[in-house]
């Protein structure tokens, strides 16, 4: 019995399909025992992960991973882009690079992009909005789903979506969602998707809670965020794409349904949203 199913899920059968919709598998954390994290993924069910590009490099090394075979029948893509942490480093010649990893099969989206203010010292307000909305932008153009990265700039986000109409990216997907369910529904009349990530199941995260359960079905996707945001009862330790399967849990706890019903639809619509088979 994995460590996944006994911990997870009180005894019951282990989930299956799971899809880790955010995960930084080209993390240097990884780099000593990543095929034992491919085993783990496929023992827990988790068949098919994104792995996400915050920079030139590591949106390379997303690829790379994504088209390299793996004995566990995981199958992985990417996505590509240039966190707003990296946006100093960020100019318009970058399209030709982002443009050619994106003639990849394995690539399904541009991210993570956005803009966060949290930390004084981070890359200047302008600079940060500069690299998002030419990169949002490349996502439209390309009909690509843009995956977002947002911190303490809701407000301005928001503002920026609901001026948006031509050219728009084929989805919007909210990554590790982390606010309130008033300013979840703000974004989903913008048609955006919500992604939870292991944060939901901490004690304290009231309203998260109130968010994931509330939240259509259809429009809610599951991630790990890893190698960070380990869910409990794993919390403190490095977090890996198996681990989805406790936050599955508990927003199928939070929501009264049964965790494999949770699983199959937040696959189902991972499928359709990142259109991937």
């Amino acid at each position: 019995m994995s460590a996944v199913h006994d911990a997870g899920f009180r005894g019951s059968a282990p989930l299956s399909n799971l899809i880790d919709t955010h995960a930084h598998l080209d993390d240097a954390r990884f780099d000593s025992d990543r095929a034992d994290v491919l085993r783990r993924m496929a023992d827990a069910g988790v068949t098919r992960c994104v792995t996400i590009g915050a920079d030139r490099g590591s949106s390379e090394a997303a690829v790379i991973l994504a088209e390299s075979p793996n004995p566990y029948g995981i199958k992985l893509y990417a996505a590509v882009g240039v966190h707003p942490e990296n946006a100093a480093a960020f100019t318009a010649s970058d399209e030709a690079w982002t443009r050619a990893l994106t003639l990849s099969a394995s690539v399904k989206a541009i991210g993570e992009i956005g803009l966060d203010y949290h930390y004084d010292d981070g890359p200047p307000r302008d600079v940060q909005r500069l690299a998002f909305k030419t990169q949002f932008a490349w996502a439209g153009k390309w009909n690509l789903p843009v995956v977002l990265h947002i911190r303490d700039a809701h407000d301005e986000m928001l503002e920026f979506l609901s001026s948006v109409n031509a050219a728009r990216p084929r989805e919007i997907i909210l990554h590790c969602y982390s606010g309130d369910w008033e300013r979840a529904q703000a974004y989903l009349d913008l048609g955006c998707v919500i992604s939870f990530s292991g944060n939901t199941t901490f004690k304290n995260a009231r309203n998260l809670h109130e968010t994931a359960r509330n939240i259509p079905l259809d429009r809610l996707l599951i991630e790990t965020d890893c190698p960070y945001l380990a869910p409990e009862p794993m919390r403190g330790k490095r977090n890996e794409p198996a681990f989805v399967a406790y936050t599955a849990a508990r927003i199928a706890e939070l929501r009264g349904i049964d965790p494999q019903e949770l699983a199959a639809a937040a696959s189902a619509n991972a499928i359709r949203i990142f259109d991937i088979n």
